[in-house]
C-alpha cells in the first residue's frame, strides 16, 4: 500500500502562483511514476502532470503546458506541482497519484493505483 498526502491548495486570484506538494509514504518502491490529476464540479478526471521517478522525464496536458511544472525529490518520497499564471479554468480539486507506468504511457490514469484525497484550488478573477 502507498499512502498520499497532498498540501499547498488554496484560494488565489486570476495570474497567481502556487505549489502543491505531495509526500508519499508506505511501499515506496513499488511504482515508477507521479502524477496529478484533477476534477472539476460535473467533470472527467483530467490529467494535468506527471514525471517518472528514474530519469525525470515529465508529461503535460496541453492545458497547462508552459505553465506547471511538475518535479520529484525522491529521497523525500515527495512530488511537486508548481502553477504559474493561474485562471479560474484552473480551479479544481486537485490529486496526487502514484503507479507503475509504462513508456509513453504518463498520461494514461490506468496506470496510476495509488490516489491522495485531493486539494482544492480555487482561482478567482
Amino acid at each position: 500500500q502507498v499512502q498520499l498526502v497532498e498540501s499547498g491548495g488554496g484560494l488565489v486570484q486570476a495570474g497567481d502562483s502556487l505549489r502543491l506538494s505531495c509526500a508519499a509514504s508506505g511501499r515506496t518502491d513499488s511504482y515508477n511514476a507521479m502524477g496529478w490529476f484533477r476534477q472539476c464540479p460535473g467533470k472527467e478526471r483530467e490529467f494535468v502532470a506527471a514525471v517518472r521517478r528514474t530519469n525525470g522525464i515529465t508529461s503535460y496536458s496541453n492545458s497547462v503546458k508552459g505553465r506547471f511544472t511538475v518535479s520529484r525529490d525522491n529521497a523525500k518520497n515527495t512530488v511537486y506541482l508548481q502553477m504559474n499564471s493561474l485562471n479560474p479554468e484552473d480551479t479544481a480539486v486537485y490529486y496526487c497519484a502514484v503507479g507503475t507506468v509504462v513508456l509513453g504511457a504518463l498520461s494514461n490514469p490506468e496506470y496510476y493505483n495509488y490516489r491522495g484525497q485531493g486539494t482544492q484550488v480555487t482561482v478567482s478573477s
